[in-house]
């Protein structure tokens, strides 16, 4: 069922899903942008990936109603990132249309999406 969850489930670049491969998400200090338009970057030697700031709150709200729902540990550290990029990039227009979709599909939504501010 995890892996069907349209909640974890989002469409990214083949090149780039398959370079970010099960790295963890950072901050990294490179400023090029190997991927042309689309803002990631990927260090294979430190085995990190940092997305586009606008993202970031996504990624994290991904990974909080992962743990919640399925168990999915997150390490310290990853938390204190995802609970900075949370509040740095809230839920916009489209995260919450996106979860009001999936929940008339799926029958379940993102609270860390549809209840923000009570996971601040």
């Amino acid at each position: 069922m995890m892996e069907a969850d349209l909640h974890n489930l989002r469409p990214v670049p083949g090149e780039l899903n398959g370079d970010r491969s099960n790295f963890h998400f950072g901050i990294l200090p490179e400023k090029a942008n190997q991927y042309g338009s689309c803002h990631f970057k990927v260090n294979f030697t430190l085995r990190l990936a940092e997305p586009d700031p606008s993202i970031r709150g996504d990624i994290a709200r991904t990974y909080f109603y992962m743990e919640k729902t399925y168990g999915v540990r997150i390490s310290s550290k990853n938390r204190r990132l995802y609970e900075i990029w949370n509040k740095q990039d809230p839920p916009d227009e489209w995260e919450i249309e996106r979860n009001l979709r999936i929940k008339k599909i799926q029958g379940n939504d993102n609270p860390f999406i549809s209840r923000y501010e009570e996971f601040l």
